[in-house]
């Protein structure tokens, strides 16, 4: 890894959302700092003609596995992979074992990705033990240093006890990010309900599991006036739900993953079991759904959902398999191809769903190249063509559906406070 030095980052398409920024120049980076060009003294010039230089892209949705499944994932792995895959940031979620639910474990992930080569900011579950009976201590896990709260991989059901989350999350200024799902409606599905789960004789989880709990969250949202983030939304009913509610000035807001942009529940055929993931790949009139509330900005996020599961997790019956994928490595790519190539979104506005977007839900100073702010850099190019390679990849786990795809769009380096922390760029 590059020790911080200065840079002049020289005729790159700069795309910085947060200014309003799109065109040729060049950017200074000064130590850790971002700075102006006329400001560096004695740089080391990088050509960065034909690529695209973006504020440090953030995954606001990641499973490390650490504390616990360690043979799937650690915090240092998840973020080699991240840096590959063009994250400056990621957020880790807290289904750990144990559970991220109290201080001391947010000190253990804080110690643990000191050594990370990119910055891991921690979550906190919303109840202890994600088991949704009793709300964690929101005020002590923001003091350790969290930047949200989520039970993801679980929903709470008792609506009166995710009142008091929301009224108590607004006290502490921390937002929720819940993963909507009513347990009940959703009992022992494993793809979505629809013509191919009938066809195939797998037992379906129904669109609605997803959308009572989104219209749940988006009543509290409303009463309580804060902040809800709805994760990985996978049904078009919630775009409209969600579409309707930001309309309304209500405090939602909601992301989804490359997965659901650019794969249907008729992959299901397959019998793979790294297409199997919760919420589970839906529809294609849901998939479009999806790909418009990006871009009439009802969707402001796009974040991976990497999950990370062992060659041997994966490799039973598709009923048995573990929910979930990785997608750190891919989603740039899968995303640049599915929504910028085929003109779905134009460059800045899939660049703000990884930069201002995820940036205004957790409330943190990223997301932007203005000068003074953290050296944090994802550089592209949009339009290199290549094939994904699962052993290439940097994570522990190789479980995803993308094996073998050709994409156009790669990252070509990763800067985080400075540091060249991933560099595909020639020599």
């Amino acid at each position: 890894m590059n020790e911080a030095q200065n840079y002049l980052l020289a005729g790159g398409r700069v795309i910085d959302p947060s200014r309003n920024i799109d065109e040729i120049m060049d950017l200074g980076v000064s130590g850790d700092k971002l700075c102006a060009p006329p400001e560096l003294k004695d740089p080391v010039k990088i050509d960065l003609k034909g690529l695209v230089v973006a504020p440090g892209f953030i995954d606001m949705h990641v499973h490390l596995r650490q504390p616990g499944d360690t043979k799937a994932e650690t915090i240092c792995t998840g973020s080699d992979a991240a840096a590959a895959g063009g994250f400056t940031t990621i957020v880790a979620m807290p289904n750990t074992s144990p559970v991220t639910d109290a201080p001391a474990s947010i000190e253990y992930i804080r110690r643990h990705a000191e050594n990370a080569v990119v910055k891991v900011l921690p979550t906190a579950a919303i109840t202890k033990g994600s088991e949704g009976q009793e709300m964690t201590g929101i005020g002590s896990l923001k003091r350790a240093g969290i930047v949200a709260i989520t039970d993801d991989g679980k929903c709470v059901q008792n609506h009166e006890l995710m009142r008091h989350v929301v009224e108590y999350s607004k006290s502490f200024e921390i937002p929720i990010l819940d993963h909507c799902q009513d347990e009940i409606l959703a009992s022992d599905g494993v793809m979505h309900e629809g013509e191919w789960s009938v066809l195939l004789g797998f037992r379906g989880i129904t669109a609605a599991a997803e959308e009572m709990m989104v219209a749940r969250d988006i009543i509290l949202s409303r009463q309580c006036k804060w902040k809800v983030h709805i994760q990985h939304v996978s049904s078009g009913e919630s775009v409209e739900l969600l579409r309707n509610a930001r309309k309304a000035g209500v405090m939602v807001s909601g992301e989804v993953t490359p997965h659901h942009l650019a794969l249907t529940d008729e992959y299901i055929k397959r019998f793979d079991t790294n297409y199997k993931m919760n919420p589970p790949l839906r529809s294609e009139a849901d998939r479009q759904a999806l790909i418009e509330g990006l871009r009439d900005g009802t969707i402001t996020v796009i974040a991976s959902d990497h999950a990370p599961h062992t060659e041997t997790a994966k490799m039973v019956e598709f009923d048995y398999a573990p929910f979930g994928i990785i997608g750190l490595e891919t989603s740039v790519s899968i995303c640049l191809t599915e929504l910028y190539h085929k003109k779905a979104l134009s460059l800045p506005e899939l660049v703000a769903k990884y930069t201002t977007g995820p940036a205004e839900v957790l409330g943190l100073d990223l997301g932007t190249l203005k000068p003074g702010m953290s050296a944090d850099i994802t550089i592209f190019d949009p339009d290199e063509e290549y094939v994904i390679d699962k052993n290439t990849f940097k994570s522990k786990s190789r479980n995803t559906p993308f094996d073998g795809i050709k994409v156009k769009g790669r990252i070509k380096a990763t800067i985080v406070n400075g540091k060249i922390v991933h560099n595909e760029l020639p020599a």
